[in-house]
């Protein structure tokens, strides 16, 4: 079953309190199909510039990454260079440069056009939309935002709630779109506005997943060596959605189960700077992780004395 995601193709600058990297492979579509691709193909949607160092992309074509449909432009690709704190809970933007990004117009190819299962990176809401006037009839469309688009784009953002079914947004993304500082009922107030369900990541705190029935928790899994939180996010969504591509099971039970591997590819994610604990990693440690995940939380209610 097709996964498709349309989101940036960017180079990352940044800087942590262990160390730094300069122009390495990021940007949401980068860090979503390159986790996802453990475990389902994934098409990818976007855009870079004459300067990109396609043959970085093209390492991953064999693991399941399918870069056919990322318009070539000429010009500057989107860069992005930030620092974080000692803590890396927070982050500071030094430069953002969007070059070509700037134009950036999704086409869907034909092919595409079927996909079943659809996420939408963090994009301009307007292009978001753009996307979804031509896609057919998928079965699940996941979408992630920023405060920056909850801000300027609202009444956008909203008429996009209407046609999604999962938004995925961060604990901060959650209370000022909805108003609300309890996650809780932030997530409940985004159900009221259209999608079935809402995933609220909360950092070295885990993650949230609300539908109209019930409550689930995942926790973030514990790691003693993080290097660079950047890109997250983005990695937790493309093993949430590969699994559930990977299965073509969206009950309840498989849903819970996909944040599990979401969670285990975000907790990759940070170990390394860009993509690169990815190169490092197959099957095996994903499942290793899944397992690690599951002990994490197991246990068993004894009776009362």
């Amino acid at each position: 079953m097709t996964l498709l995601v349309v989101g940036s193709i960017a180079l990352d600058s940044v800087t942590t309190p262990f160390g730094e990297t300069a122009d390495a492979l990021g940007g949401s579509a980068v860090f979503f199909s390159v986790a996802a691709s453990l475990l389902h193909p994934v098409s990818v949607v976007g855009v870079i510039g004459d300067d990109y160092p396609i043959a970085e992309l093209d390492r991953w074509i064999e693991r399941g990454v399918d870069w056919s449909a990322v318009e070539h432009a000429k010009g500057e690709s989107f860069r992005w260079k930030g620092r974080y704190s000692y803590d890396l809970q927070n982050r500071e933007t030094l430069e953002t440069r969007l070059g070509v990004f700037a134009d950036f117009q999704p086409n869907i190819a034909e092919h595409l056009r079927d996909a079943r299962y659809v996420f939408l990176g963090n994009i301009d809401p307007e292009l978001q939309l753009m996307v979804l006037d031509q896609v057919r009839k998928p079965e699940l469309v996941v979408c992630d935002t920023m405060n920056y688009w909850i801000q300027s784009k609202r009444d956008v953002l909203m008429d996009l709630l209407g046609r999604i079914d999962v938004l995925m947004v961060n604990d901060s993304e959650a209370r000022e779109l909805s108003g609300d500082w309890n996650v809780y009922r932030a997530a409940r107030w985004i159900l009221e506005q259209g999608p079935s369900m809402a995933v609220v990541k909360q950092g070295e705190y885990g993650a949230v997943l609300v539908d109209k029935q019930s409550t689930f928790y995942i926790p973030a899994y514990p790691l003693e060596e993080v290097f660079d939180p950047t890109g997250a996010g983005d990695a937790f969504a493309g093993g949430f959605m590969a699994h559930l591509a990977r299965t073509g099971d969206l009950t309840a039970h498989n849903v819970r189960r996909a944040m599990v591997f979401g969670s285990a590819m975000g907790s990759f994610a940070v170990e390394a700077f860009s993509v690169n604990r990815f190169h490092e990693i197959g099957h095996p440690e994903v499942t290793d992780r899944v397992r690690a995940f599951a002990d994490l939380v197991r246990f068993d209610i004894q009776p009362d004395p």
